[in-house]
């Protein structure tokens, strides 16, 4: 409980850094003729602050303070980006006590020490502040330790190690190639007519997790050391289900992009833009009534924005790329506008080749299978094509 508690108050004084460097950005803009703070400034005045206040800045390390001084120079970078491309801006925010559970040390050996034998059954890692911690591995990590981050997941505690590795060798060719369709029906379906179940983890728990939010709504606001112990359980029990959520669709999305990566040596998919995917629709003004709304399926879409989410397609296809590339495999990302209208027999592009979700009937050749595979197959050809055009 004491290194419990240590941590708490590591991840309390870093969001109190953050919060405190955010403030003095959004002074400066509005009181001091719009100007701007960057990250080296306050990064020189790490010192000063740590000799001010030594029991909550100054025990803990240089580095990761810095690591947490750039975090929110990130913020602000993609802030300045989404402006510039006319995107919704959103300014970076202050981070409750709450919602600061990660900090990040930029290399092993400066302010955390990561103590690993090959056969040693125990293993630790140091931090500053704090002492040793003792860690429960889920398997060994290979290679050299470059970066350390701890994190907290409720009640959980969790250490996140990044490893400098030598370039795996690449797995042997299989002379197959493949295109993949993702749905809400069917999480998968490839150019062979094969496909994948939706898990739908999040459907799964979702009665109880709705449970638990009625249960935690009841308690008032307050902060984490004002909390009684029924609220703390309340608040423990919508957390333990949205990480078992998370961590089984990371499993799915694991098991699912391995599968692909051993059996295929190109794998085309389409380029979806989920975040416009899950977007809200715009409100429709009634004319007639100034203050009113005319109906724009929001609530339909709210349904379907929840199965893309739960689906987890950009986890997956983000671990897909990321399995490819060490396997030596190629993926390649089409354009998906009429990859499911076209007809793969004779060419023909229309809507109405595809009646229903799951029928294709093409209305020139009269050709007809499941429309999933329709799809797969066209964004199978369309990746092919751009492998072929793309210079040696």
């Amino acid at each position: 409980m004491g290194q419990q508690a240590a941590l708490g108050e590591m991840l309390r004084d870093h969001c109190s850094l953050y919060n405190g460097a955010l403030q003095e950005r959004r002074d400066a803009w509005r009181h001091v003729s719009k100007t701007c703070v960057t990250y080296g400034m306050q990064s020189a005045q790490l010192k000063e602050i740590r000799a001010f206040d030594p029991e909550r800045q100054g025990r803990w390390s240089f580095s990761s303070q810095q690591a947490t001084l750039r975090r929110l120079d990130k913020a602000f970078a993609a802030f300045f980006r989404r402006v510039k491309a006319g995107e919704a801006p959103g300014y970076p925010r202050f981070r409750g006590v709450n919602w600061f559970d990660t900090v990040d040390f930029p290399k092993d050996g400066d302010g955390c020490r990561w103590d690993s034998a090959p056969h040693d059954p125990v293993t630790r890692v140091r931090f500053q502040g704090v002492g040793h911690v003792k860690v429960n591995q889920h398997r060994p990590v290979v290679g050299k330790v470059k970066t350390v981050s701890v994190k907290r997941e409720g009640k959980r505690w969790y250490v996140v190690v990044t490893a400098e590795q030598a370039r795996p060798e690449p797995l042997p060719a299989t002379g197959s190639v493949v295109g993949i369709d993702l749905g809400i029906a069917r999480f998968l379906t490839d150019s062979n007519g094969e496909f994948v179940p939706n898990p739908r983890h999040g459907k799964r728990v979702a009665a109880r997790l709705e449970v638990a939010q009625q249960a935690l709504a009841r308690f008032p606001r307050v902060r984490r050391d004002k909390r009684t112990a029924n609220h703390q359980r309340a608040v423990n029990k919508v957390a333990d289900l949205h990480r078992q959520v998370r961590r089984q669709r990371l499993d799915h999305a694991h098991k699912t992009a391995l599968d692909l990566v051993r059996s295929h040596d190109v794998i085309a998919h389409e380029d979806l833009k989920i975040r416009n995917m899950v977007k809200a629709p715009v409100p429709k003004p009634d004319p007639k009534r100034p203050g009113s709304f005319l109906p724009n399926g929001a609530a339909a879409k709210a349904g379907l924005n929840y199965s893309i989410s739960d689906a987890g397609w950009g986890v997956f296809l983000t671990i897909l790329h990321a399995k490819a590339e060490s396997a030596g495999r190629e993926v390649i990302a089409v354009d998906p506008r009429n990859t499911s209208r076209t007809c793969p027999a004779c060419g023909h592009v229309a809507a109405e080749n595809r009646p229903t979700q799951e029928k294709f009937h093409c209305v020139s050749c009269g050709h007809s299978t499941h429309a999933d595979t329709v799809g797969a197959l066209n964004v199978l050809r369309a990746g092919l094509v751009r492998r072929d055009a793309q210079p040696a």
